[in-house]
């Protein structure tokens, strides 16, 4: 009992600690494993026993048997669906087939080229370099999620390095069964057979798995057959069911049909999705937590020995260095990447839970089979595992600094409210090369915005998810929209230092509108035009016009025609460098206009001459 709540104690204490520190959390959570497993074994304890202990002679501890990896195999399903509950096509638009080919041509050099290094630094045997390398392929969305969120980079960056953690999760544990098939069989003419045989298996039973098993649940939860308060359990549930029912069929084909199912959940038109994401959130948060820290702490001293040569330190340099950026360059060849953006993601390749994972799941059973040098399996892949974390954690925000990728000024734009001008306002914005997200809670008004290419979420700003979203990291600009305007201050205020750094601003409020000396700083557009005046142009009008620019006089003298007619609102100024500036009420006049600028506005033509209609 002290064992099982130690655990879930230190677990959410590492968390909170890498939270506060701004760091992955599975670097204090291996440390912590560590500590209470090997170190403990050989430092702390009298009798030479661990503090905690996951199997005691296989048969004995926390989890007898094959307990451990059922439990690891149960609660990486659960963390990978939850991963794929994320994946949204629109965010792919412009890198799919980057990412297609870095989880298909990038993996094929990982492997290879992993393969061959293991095989002739460690002399280990061609088998077994190459299921070193299978495990080594996937880079966790676990730690990659938590280093992006805290540095401001381009939407493609960041779109790449998410979707590849997610998605090459199930190939790297394909190819690592395919392998251990091979070694099983221990012959090539059976092996040949065996694994075109488990490959089509493992597709076959994982996308047909994933894919009905999520309409089935999109169909229950949309027609209200499951009660409101056993949706979360139903949904975990499922999961838990189509993944074993999969690995039944086809083993390993688990991992790829949770997958398929939550991007098919994700994606599709499901009631109460966001309630979905939130418990998977939590519950991932927790079970990645306690997997750390047994895997870490199931490890022993003896296995930690064998990594104390230069070998370890060669291996690893060759896989980070040299082996990660041929597979991001080739894979990204003659893509609309730059150069310097190659070089991030290269540089950004932190293996997560399922390497650690299925690398302790197949050591130990090589092992029992008494392979030759299967031992090395689990401690290198977690040295790979531990080194690339502890590298990117501490390295990838100054890396993005010296390669250029760092947003030195984030010029996304937020805007709070989907209704018909947010819309406008967006598709307006977007063709002038802006990253533009919308976020709504009404469902309809998010649909109607996605019906114009335009990037919207379904989030209601109370909750905590945008501060967490990696796909909002360029964002620097705020602007309220809505309706009401106390969400408007709150959104102000809640997320102004976060996605405002270059303006914040709102609406002003039909009481803010009838006292002219009531004029907040954050206001937008102008002091005389509220949600419902916005609206009423937008209904009569429903078009962004823009007006050349003679000079400051000719701009003052637009902005007065605009104040006494009242289906012109004027929105932005436009340099003649395309820059869009945001009008704020409250600072309405810009002082360095010159010939080439736009007055960029809403409503009914002007005449450029007279400045009136």
């Amino acid at each position: 009992m002290l064992e099982l709540a130690g655990i879930i104690i230190l677990g959410i204490l590492a968390q909170w600690f890498a939270w506060k520190f701004k760091i992955p959390a599975i670097l204090p959570l291996i440390l912590i494993g560590l500590l209470v497993g090997p170190i403990a074994a050989e430092f702390l304890s009298e009798d030479g026993t661990k503090w905690i202990e996951p199997i005691w002679n296989g048969e004995k501890g926390l989890f007898p048997g094959e307990g451990l990896f059922y439990f690891v195999s149960l609660a990486i399903s659960i963390i990978l669906f939850e991963g794929g509950l994320t994946l949204k096509r629109a965010e792919i638009k412009n890198v799919g087939p980057v990412i297609t080919k870095l989880i298909t041509l990038g993996s094929a050099v990982t492997f290879f080229g992993a393969g061959m290094l293991a095989y002739f630094i460690f002399n280990l045997s061609w088998e077994l370099s190459f299921l070193f390398a299978g495990l080594i392929i996937v880079t966790g969305p676990t730690v990659i999620t938590p280093i992006l969120r805290n540095i401001p980079l381009k939407k493609d960056i960041s779109t790449v390095l998410k979707w590849e953690g997610i998605l090459i999760d199930p190939i790297g544990a394909l190819v690592a069964v395919l392998v251990f098939e091979f070694i099983s069989v221990e012959g090539d003419s059976g092996f040949t057979k065996t694994a075109l045989i488990e490959f089509g298996k493992i597709i076959l039973f994982g996308t047909t798995f994933g894919f009905t098993f999520a309409h089935a649940l999109a169909f229950a939860i949309n027609k209200k057959l499951i009660p409101h308060y056993l949706l979360n359990v139903v949904s975990l549930s499922t999961v838990l069911l189509v993944f074993v029912e999969s690995e039944i069929f086809a083993h390993e084909s688990g991992l790829l049909a949770v997958v398929v199912m939550g991007m098919v959940l994700g994606n599709g038109k499901l009631n109460n999705i966001k309630e979905l994401l939130y418990f998977k959130e939590s519950l991932s948060v927790l079970l990645i937590s306690i997997l750390f820290i047994l895997l870490a702490a199931n490890i022993n001293i003896e296995d930690l020995m064998l990594l104390y040569t230069w070998k370890t330190a060669l291996l690893f340099a060759l896989v980070v260095f040299i082996i990660r950026p041929i597979a991001v360059f080739a894979s990204t060849y003659n893509s609309k990447l730059k150069f310097n953006e190659k070089l991030f993601i290269s540089w950004v390749g932190p293996r997560g839970i399922v390497a650690a994972g299925i690398a302790s799941l197949f050591g130990s059973k090589l092992i029992k089979q008494g392979v030759e040098g299967a031992e090395y399996i689990t401690p290198l892949v977690f040295m790979i595992v531990l080194g690339t974390v502890l590298l990117n954690a501490t390295t990838a925000r100054l890396f993005a600094k010296l390669v250029g990728v760092f947003l030195k000024k984030s010029e996304g734009i937020l805007i709070v409210g989907a209704s018909k001008i947010s819309r406008l306002l967006g598709h307006y914005l977007v063709n002038n090369n802006r990253h533009v997200v919308l976020i709504d809670s009404n469902e309809n008004n998010i649909e109607m915005a996605k019906e114009l290419g335009l990037e919207a979420i379904s989030t209601n700003i109370y909750s905590e998810t945008l501060t967490d979203n990696i796909e909002l990291n360029d964002v620097g600009y705020l602007m309220a929209l809505t309706g009401n305007p106390d969400i408007n201050k709150y959104a102000i205020n809640k997320f102004s230092k976060q996605f405002g750094e270059n303006g914040a601003f709102r609406l002003v409020s039909a009481k803010e509108m009838e006292d002219d000396t009531n004029n907040p700083k954050e206001g937008l557009f102008s002091h005389k035009d509220d949600y419902n005046r916005l609206m009423d142009v937008t209904q009569k009008h429903p078009s962004i016009q823009e007006i050349d620019l003679k000079d400051k006089n000719h701009y003052k003298k637009l902005i007065e025609t605009s104040n006494k007619d009242e289906n012109i609102i004027p929105l932005f100024v436009k340099d003649n460098k395309g820059e869009l500036h945001i009008i704020s009420s409250y600072n309405l006049g810009f002082e360095n206009i010159q010939k080439g600028y736009q007055l960029v506005y809403l409503g009914k033509a002007l005449d450029p001459e007279k400045g009136n209609s």
